[in-house]
């Protein structure tokens, strides 16, 4: 596990982007894998591999534009509220939440793990974090637009 977490960390260095990419199309996949065989039960041979690969390709996609653009957001929320403080991490949090959309559909998730990012995750890592617990509310997602 170490050596994995070296590798990627190297990766994470030489090429942010490309591994930025790498590990959202993956925990997107997860999300669905996950959805199918433990929320659909699906099981093996009613596991839809063309939606895993589907939900696997919108999360690399997605990442090669958000990725920038999150990573981006996270140190203009460093310059403008420097620090990590408890306090400073519930104002990076405000900032960061549009409470227009986020506090009627995700606001049981999101404001708590941004705190702990915030709060605990050093700079360079908090995509990682947040693409993690994505995989949660990548299930749901995939869940929720795959209903039958």
């Amino acid at each position: 596990m170490a050596a994995s977490w070296g590798r990627w960390a190297r990766l994470l260095r030489w090429r942010r982007g490309a591994a930025q990419a790498v590990t959202a199309g993956t925990l997107m996949g997860a999300g669905d894998v996950i959805a199918q065989q433990l929320v659909e039960q699906r099981g093996l041979h009613g596991h839809q591999g063309h939606r895993t690969l589907k939900m696997m390709a919108i999360g690399f996609c997605f990442v090669l534009w958000q990725g920038p653009v999150v990573g981006g957001w996270y140190r203009v929320l460093d310059r403008l509220v420097p620090g990590n403080t408890k306090v400073v991490a519930v104002k990076k949090m405000m900032l960061d939440q549009d409470y227009v959309d986020a506090l009627l559909t995700n606001y049981c998730i999101w404001p708590p793990v941004q705190i702990a990012n915030f709060y605990f995750v050093p700079l360079q890592h908090r995509l990682a974090v947040v693409q993690c617990v994505a995989i949660i509310w990548n299930c749901y997602l995939s869940w929720k637009a795959n209903r039958m």
